[in-house]
Parts: C-alpha cells; structure tokens; sequence
C-alpha cells in the first residue's frame, strides 16, 4: 500500500556543500517499508521555479521505535537545492513506499555502494542483521569528506572504504578492492550505472547472483510517466514499479 502523508523534519545533517542526510518523523506508526525502497517528495513553493516533479529519494534508514526514517540526499537541481534548506520542525509531503526492494538471500553477502548511490544500504544491514546473515560492505567515495553514516556501517557489518584520493581506506575504486575475491551468496550494489556494470560482471564470472539498485529518473513513481522504462531480457519495465531493484542478468547491456 501506498500513502501520502507529510512527515516533519527531525533535522537536516550537512556531509559537504552538496549532500545532506534528512532526518524525518513521521505522525504514526510507520508501515512496512523494504530496504532499496523510495519516496516521492514534493518541493513546496517551488513551482515557479521550474521544479514541478517530486523528486525520488531511497530509504537511507528506517527506525520503526521512534518512527522516523532517514534521506541522503544529493543537491543536482533547484528541487534538491530547496530540499538542502529544510529546517527542524519543517513539514514536508511524501508519497511512500515506492518500488520493489532487495531481495534477501543467502548466508554471507557483499554490499557494494558508490558515492550518495551507496545510500540505500545502511536500511539493508539493518534487515541483514535482523536475519543472522554475515555481512562485508564495501563504500567508496571522492574523499573523507563524502563519507556519511561510517559509523553507523560499522556497527551492523566488517566495513571497507575506498577513496579515489586515498584520504581514508583503500586509494582507489571499489571494483579494484580484494574483499571482492571473497566467495559470497549473493551481493547487493548501489551507486553509478558504470560501477554496477563491472559489479555485475565480477558476479557474473563468480556465478554469485548481483542485485543492483538503478539510479534513474522516477518523474511520478508510480509508473505512469514511462520515463525511467530500462531494458531487460524479459522487454522492456518500469524502474519505478519493477525495480528500482534488479537482478543484474535480468538487464540487457550489463
């Protein structure tokens, strides 16, 4: 099912001039929510201003004790630049939750996220964890200061970090890190098209099944607009509805 409601905003935690992690409280007991799920948020009184559309944001946290969930959001337009200004106690409307999430499987998995993309897998380990699965995470960002919620990640998994200026962790980028030469049940990617593509394609000569998180554009969310159709061997589908979880060999061109 899905809901519309306005959540009022706990508070509004700057990472770097361009990425922000909302904290939202929603007014009753939350309902089940996926991990690899996300939200439509409209951009309040923005809509002379070119902003129209919701802007889709995936699950970064969900706390079902105090009923808040948690947003990383990347600043990449003027709706996500008004987002960046939310204040404590401000309300903001969401449609919620939307798409499938990650299917869950195995005994010892592989997280792999990239940049702000890696923002749906904090909310997974939480759910992993829940399951006794044994779990390594693998972030990689530009540099320390793009690096959000660490320890959080610590907690709930054995954490690696790459950083292509080698200001934290491993230099370098994670399809180059050696916790991928681990044997694994399944893993689960998050992040940039090209980085999922060479994901995949290590699971792929691995036989390990990959589930990736798409970043595309979700205009309505609900599968109307038809503008983040993705092909895959069965035709094509609708990010929005189908995914915006996949297996990896169920997509063409990965």
């Amino acid at each position: 099912m899905k809901y519309c409601k306005d959540f009022t905003v706990v508070s509004n935690e700057i990472i770097t001039p361009s990425l922000f992690i909302l904290r939202l409280q929603y007014p009753e007991a939350l309902p089940e929510i996926k991990a690899g799920q996300f939200v439509e948020i409209l951009v309040e009184g923005e809509r002379d201003k070119d902003v129209f559309l919701r802007r889709p944001i995936s699950f970064h946290d969900v706390n079902y004790e105090t009923n808040q969930i948690a947003l990383l959001v990347q600043v990449v337009g003027k709706g996500t630049a008004s987002l960046s200004k939310a204040k404590k106690g401000d309300k903001l409307n969401l449609i919620f939750p939307l798409g499938n999430g990650f299917t869950i499987m195995g005994k010892k998995v592989l997280l792999v996220g990239g940049g702000c993309g890696a923002a749906p897998l904090l909310y997974l380990l939480r759910i992993l964890k829940q399951q006794n699965i044994e779990t390594h995470t693998l972030i990689g960002c530009k540099d320390v200061n793009h690096l959000f919620s660490k320890s959080e990640y610590q907690s709930l998994s054995s954490l690696y970090i790459t950083t292509e200026d080698g200001s934290y962790g491993e230099k370098g980028f994670v399809t180059s890190h050696p916790i991928l030469q681990q044997t694994y049940d399944a893993i689960y990617c998050c992040g940039p098209t090209p980085m999922l593509k060479a994901i995949s394609k290590h699971a792929k000569e691995k036989n390990i099944p990959c589930f990736v998180s798409l970043e595309h554009s979700m205009a309505c969310g609900i599968g109307v607009c038809l503008c983040c159709v993705v092909d895959t061997q069965q035709g094509n589908k609708r990010t929005c509805v189908t995914g915006p979880i996949f297996l990896s060999t169920d997509l063409k061109d990965f």
